[in-house]
């Protein structure tokens, strides 16, 4: 799973080291933005963020996002390995700051002036969650720190320094560790209650914030875990429950938690670790006032999946890839909040990518990623990105 350059390479790398020249979107940009840095952006994650890593590695096709009808509309027209009918939350991050649409780190001959995209649909904080399927976080670790040598090398450390501590480091990871990782997992149920679960869970989390921290990383956003109760693979697999018209509690009581533990752990870091800002989010929220209400926010709704099989669109069959091949496609995505039985539309990856980048405190805080990105925060210093304590972690 490392990505390295070949010889045929050899002639985008010139180019980045003769000039950081940062693309410019501008669909957009005047509804969203002001006057951006152009600031990289380093993304990790799972199926929320991927770009399409997982195109290039060995998995099942529930792990895929390469084949019709994904990435349908939007501006693709046709699969990316995206894990929507178009773009998803980054793809919209990285237009308001006026960057391209960065590429996945396994893609062949890309360079870094941007930023590059780690994220692995199916991945886990915990490397044993969708073990050998996946591109696990401590191996996305291990991918940014081959990023960071390659930029030390073209540009020299000073300028590579810089160029990391201004960058966002935007992380979107969790929700397989539990609904995978835990409650389809009965061994592990035996060995831990939710609660020590949820306390390894962040725990692994919280080391690779400071592993990157330790690289250099200053800036962080974080997208909170969604009630994963309420997606339409697991009412479908909770009948009992979905048919009070409800969502498998289990399964949001764990986000829940998770959420609350991280928005503690950061608060935390903010206060120990020199520099450290970040811009954390209430997905939870957001995403289950919609799910509640959707004809409020211009859907009609909340609760099926436009593509898939069985009640609610719940059993994951989009594409016909899978196991069962049959699988159902509504007329119109943009009536709903789900594409898919596990993941949201475009639509709500528009949206909520705008809570992010300028919403109120209500939503993201203590900084918007806009203000992360324009650098409206306090200063910082290469000192601030050198001096900090090396411990191995052994990514």
């Amino acid at each position: 799973m490392v990505n390295l350059n070949s010889l045929g390479c050899f002639v985008v790398h010139i180019a980045f080291i003769t000039s950081l020249s940062f693309s410019t979107s501008q669909s957009h940009i005047n509804e969203i933005g002001n006057d951006i840095t152009n600031n990289a952006l380093f993304i990790f994650g799972d199926s929320t963020v991927d770009s399409g890593n997982n195109n290039f590695i060995d998995t099942i096709p529930e792990n895929k996002a390469d084949y019709k009808p994904y990435g349908q509309n939007g501006v693709f027209h046709e699969p990316t390995g995206r894990f929507s009918d178009g773009r998803v939350i980054t793809d919209f991050i990285a237009e308001y700051a006026k960057l391209p649409l960065l590429p996945p780190f396994l893609e062949p001959c890309i360079d870094y002036s941007n930023g590059v995209n780690f994220a692995s649909g199916g991945a886990g904080v915990l490397a044993e969650t969708n073990q050998g399927l996946v591109i696990d976080l401590p191996t996305q670790l291990r991918n940014f720190e081959e990023v960071r040598k390659s930029l030390s090398e073209k540009l020299g450390e000073q300028k590579a320094n810089e160029f990391i501590s201004e960058a966002v480091y935007f992380i979107s990871i969790g929700s397989n560790d539990y609904m995978s990782g835990y409650l389809g997992n009965p061994k592990m149920q035996e060995k831990y209650n939710p609660e020590q679960y949820v306390g390894i869970v962040i725990g692994n989390l919280t080391q690779a914030i400071q592993t990157l921290y330790e690289k250099g990383a200053r800036k962080f956003g974080f997208l909170s875990l969604s009630p994963l109760g309420c997606l339409p693979a697991l009412r479908a697999a909770n009948p009992d429950e979905a048919t009070k018209g409800g969502c498998f509690g289990a399964a949001s009581s764990l986000a829940l938690a998770h959420n609350n533990a991280l928005s503690n752990v950061l608060i935390s870091l903010n206060q120990v670790f020199k520099g450290f800002m970040y811009s954390n989010s209430n997905f939870y929220d957001w995403l289950q006032d919609k799910i509640k209400n959707p004809t409020n926010y211009g859907f009609k709704d909340g609760i099926n999946a436009c593509c898939g099989t069985g009640p609610y669109g719940g059993i994951y069959t989009c594409g016909g890839t899978k196991e069962i091949k049959e699988y159902n496609l509504c007329d119109n995505v943009e009536e709903f909040l789900w594409w898919d039985s596990f993941h949201p539309t475009e639509k709500i990856h528009e949206q909520f990518a705008k809570a992010l980048w300028n919403g109120p405190s209500s939503l993201v805080g203590p900084y918007n990623l806009e203000r992360l990105f324009n650098n409206d925060i306090k200063s910082m210093t290469i000192a601030d990105v050198v001096d900090v304590p090396e411990i191995d972690h052994g990514y």
